[in-house]
């Protein structure tokens, strides 16, 4: 079942039900990526308001034509400026009221509270938690981003060449996945060559593709409003004898970590199987962020696998999995790829080769 309608309910259902277990009568949702997964509703000014009895879908002029066709069955109500959002709630009746903290501004928190006429309490992540299972309709919007990067991969190992700018890889690399269906860009894409190629989260510069140069590709796409995110790596030339070292100790790190994953585990002991690998081989101080976040519709999401990291992994979780070695002002290495969750184990939603590959 790939229609999104058909899933909006339930979300609806399950969300409002958490207002009990906060003791709250309505569950006012502000955030607007968590409006987008309740109701597929994308706009500049809109909220969702759950009571449970009825649920509104809260918007303006602008907007209201396009809510009274919402999918997950909300009420569509209209604001302006002689009847806010604030002047919906009280005429709701309900007296008291959870807000997604997080989101909202000091000025709107204070104006809700001058005017609410009852009291105030936090949603706690309510809608967060119930994003980071994901359903099957996500699930598929997932695969389909992730087989699109497998796809601008591909062009890459073909189109990448000597003496070609970091920056100019990019915007081919952008152009192939969005002339090609995607919405846009899961975050800015990571072309680093060379010695940039140490730096994490490095942008993409004026810098030539030289020979001997690792090239490390950290890219994603959105399709249907969901991720992929997955990190590759080329290299121009033969090896040196440290480059094939450290590139197959992040690969057998990489493999590790992914036969770790699976329903019951601790996101912090993933982390670990990695980074034990990586300290074995004399490289532990080079490997300094976590292996890996949940992805869906942002790119950073719960859960996250860190040494600080609590949460056990559940059936239904999207995951990165990415182990790095950076070597500062000589070169670096990170694998990455998306996973879902399963019961025994995980299944690798990237296809693309992780062979060191040779351009």
């Amino acid at each position: 079942m790939n229609n999104l309608n058909f899933f909006l309910p339930e979300r609806i259902r399950k969300a409002a039900a958490e207002k009990y277990a906060l003791g709250v009568e309505g569950v006012l949702i502000s955030k607007p990526v968590n409006v987008v997964y309740l109701s597929d509703f994308k706009s500049s000014n809109c909220y969702i308001l759950l009571t449970g009895k009825e649920n509104f879908l809260i918007t303006d002029f602008r907007y209201i034509e396009a809510a009274e066709n919402n999918g997950a069955g909300l009420t569509p109500v209209k604001i302006d400026r002689s009847f806010t959002v604030f002047d919906f709630i009280n005429s709701t009746g309900i007296r008291s009221l959870a807000v997604e903290e997080e989101e909202i501004t000091y000025s709107f928190f204070k104006e809700l509270s001058s005017k609410f006429r009852g009291t105030i309490k936090s949603a706690g992540g309510l809608t967060e938690k119930l994003r980071i299972i994901k359903d099957d309709y996500e699930m598929d919007c997932l695969k389909r981003a992730e087989a699109l990067g497998d796809e601008a991969f591909d062009f890459l190992t073909d189109f990448v060449k000597e003496g070609m700018r970091e920056k100019d890889i990019a915007f081919e690399l952008e152009y192939f996945m969005r002339s090609r269906g995607a919405e846009g860009l899961s975050f800015d894409s990571i072309v680093v060559s060379g010695k940039r190629s140490s730096m994490p989260h490095g942008m993409p510069s004026e810098k030539k593709i030289e020979k001997g140069d690792f090239i490390t590709f950290d890219f994603g796409c959105r399709v249907d409003g969901y991720c992929s995110d997955m990190t590759r790596n080329l290299l121009v030339g033969e090896p040196s004898k440290e480059q094939e070292k450290v590139y197959n100790i992040v690969k057998e790190a990489q493999s590790a970590a992914l036969e770790a994953v699976s329903s019951g585990k601790n996101a912090a002991d993933i982390d670990m199987t990695a980074r034990d690998i990586i300290k074995y081989y004399g490289y532990g101080e080079y490997f300094g962020h976590g292996l890996g976040h949940g992805v869906g519709l942002e790119i950073h999401e719960a859960p996250t696998l860190s040494p600080g990291g609590n949460e056990i992994l559940k059936p239904g979780m999207a995951v990165t999995v990415e182990p790095g070695i950076y070597l500062p002002g000589k070169f670096g290495v990170r694998i990455e790829d998306l996973v879902l969750v399963k019961e025994t184990g995980c299944e690798v939603l990237s296809s693309s080769n992780k062979e060191l590959i040779i351009i």
